[in-house]
């Protein structure tokens, strides 16, 4: 799905979200040196609010958290140095670029004169001042296996995928409608015994009815308090889960459903390429969420006392519009590309994905296009805990006709970590494979900017690649000669190695131990990026 997130609150709250860190036991650092070997570790103290809200940031030798080793890259390495602007591009559902926490770091168009209605820079864009808004307004959007359904049986192999797809989608959306009006009945019943509409697991403890509805209800809650942590809002997170189920049903799967007239396009044709508008937070602010939320990621103000921190401090946030409720399509993702580049992106972030892509090819040259522009294209793994390297599973955009076989060298792949180092420290949800998965960051629980001022932890492989991004972004920063593929190389060789033996995926059977696999199945490097180890690399080859 475009968005890249677990499919169902029961994929969220079910999770065990480790409320512990971790603390060394074998090796220790040296400054400025390196460490990729796997770590020998035990658990320590539980994570303080402040930890776990800039998790990412943190360093596994000092902090005892799975981080990127951000804040020790900026004390050791980056003092008293200064990098050049970058401009990062975000395709995606929109951001909202008037956000307390990301002002000066949107992208302006100096050759635009902002709402004289004209195409001052002669790019076919009229107005384009803070990037493009290629969905204009329109928000909800089928599957691509939904629309290629519906053009009918053609008699080939991808109908027939499709068809088989979306039979398993939609009766598995059936189920989760069923359980997510099964828990909010059990929410209600729990708000009506409290007499209040938010509540903690310590009120739970405080019904005493012999009530049966009140007792399996209150036991029910308990236990997804339990393995869901502190931050779990039943409230709001149930009603996500609604939103999300039922959209599913009414837009993402609804062969009725027609998401792209409004647009007024021919998605089918790339060379009708002008369309859309320049509102980049879309008809609906609220629905710019998750694009909000991959750009305080990369560029919130570090050090302002204001929700989280960005992970790199001289960027400039370049908002394309292209990622809809449900499955973007290849022609506005091509072309989203392709303006991020001709804008002078140098890093274009792409939290999304899908298993069926028409236009593949379309996509595919704009991903050559931006590698002979220099270009660094960090993309999500997905987040359905499958092995990508299997052909079944395919995540688009790939850098891969075959599934084997790189096509260009600017493209690199992120699967999501959480920040317990140990055999679980990758999510369950991240896909993986040796193949086609390059590398590692944190993904699970990252607190970022949402819009209208606010803040919020989400979680998926959306989350992992711009903290990958916001890496990439510092060493363009700062060793601005290096090369896209370069960055791709030190981004991955520079990690910190998982553990030896990892869970991959979800666990098939609840009631079994998962089983550990090599670290080597995970990944082309089994390791985890790190902003210390990279600029320490980004040094010495800027140097050759």
């Amino acid at each position: 799905m475009s968005h890249i997130k677990p499919n169902s609150l029961s994929a969220f709250a079910l999770l065990v979200l480790a409320g512990c860190s971790v603390t060394l036991q074998a090796q220790n650092s040296t400054p400025k040196t390196a460490i990729t070997a796997p770590l020998a570790i035990v658990k320590k103290a539980p994570v303080t609010e402040n930890e776990l809200k800039r998790w990412s940031h943190l360093d596994l030798v000092k902090d005892t958290i799975a981080g990127m080793s951000v804040d020790k890259a900026y004390a050791e390495l980056l003092q008293g140095k200064t990098g050049v602007k970058v401009i990062v591009g975000i395709v995606d559902s929109g951001v909202d670029i008037e956000h307390e926490d990301l002002k000066g770091m949107i992208w302006t168009n100096p050759k635009e004169i902002p709402g004289n209605g004209i195409d001052d820079d002669k790019n076919g864009f009229i107005d384009d001042v803070h990037g493009w808004n290629f969905l204009g307004d329109a928000v909800h959007e089928n599957l691509e296996m939904t629309r290629v359904v519906k053009k009918g049986d053609d008699g080939s192999a991808q109908y027939k995928n499709a068809l088989a797809q979306y039979t398993e989608r939609y009766d598995k959306a059936i189920k989760d409608k069923q359980q997510v009006d099964f828990l909010l009945e059990v929410h209600n019943t729990i708000k009506k015994e409290l007499n209040k509409t938010t509540y903690k697991l310590e009120d739970l403890s405080t019904i005493t009815s012999t009530d049966p509805k009140v007792s399996q209800s209150k036991k029910i809650m308990t236990q997804i308090f339990t393995n869901a942590g502190p931050t779990f809002d039943p409230e709001a997170e149930l009603e996500e889960y609604r939103k999300q189920v039922y959209g599913e049903l009414d837009y993402n799967l609804n062969k009725e459903f027609d998401g792209r007239k409004i647009v007024g396009d021919n998605p089918d044709d790339i060379k009708n390429d002008h369309y859309g508008n320049n509102v980049v937070f879309g008809p609906d602010k609220e629905e710019a969420l998750h694009g909000t939320h991959v750009a305080g990621i990369i560029a919130q103000v570090r050090g302002n006392n204001l929700g989280g921190d960005g992970i790199a401090n001289n960027v400039e946030i370049l908002t394309v519009r292209a990622v809809p409720d449900g499955d973007e399509y290849d022609k506005d993702i091509a072309l989203a590309i392709r303006y991020a580049v001709d804008n002078g992106a140098k890093v274009i972030n792409g939290s999304f994905g899908k298993s069926f892509s028409p236009h593949k090819q379309w996509v595919y040259d704009a991903l050559k296009y931006a590698k002979k522009k220099d270009v660094l294209i960090v993309h999500a793994a997905g987040n359905d805990g499958y092995n990508i390297d299997e052909t079944k599973n395919i995540n688009y955009p790939n850098d891969s006709e075959d599934n084997v076989k790189e096509f260009t060298d600017n493209v690199i792949t992120i699967g999501a970590i959480n920040k317990t180092y140990g055999e679980n420290v990758v999510a369950p949800f991240s896909n993986f494979g040796k193949i086609n998965v390059d590398v590692f960051a944190p993904g699970e629980e990252i607190y970022a900017t949402v819009p209208n001022n606010k803040y919020k932890y989400l979680q998926g492989t959306s989350m992992a690649s711009p903290n990958a991004a916001g890496v990439a972004a510092l060493i363009r920063s700062y060793y601005p000669k290096l090369k896209a593929n370069q960055v791709k190389q030190i981004l991955m060789d520079s990690g910190v190695a998982l553990p030896s033996k990892i869970v991959l995926g979800e666990n098939p059977n609840p009631d079994a131990e998962p089983v550990a696999v090599s670290s080597a199945e995970s990944s082309k490097t089994a390791k985890m990026v790190n902003a210390y180890n990279a600029l320490l690399m980004a040094e010495k080859m800027s140097k050759k």
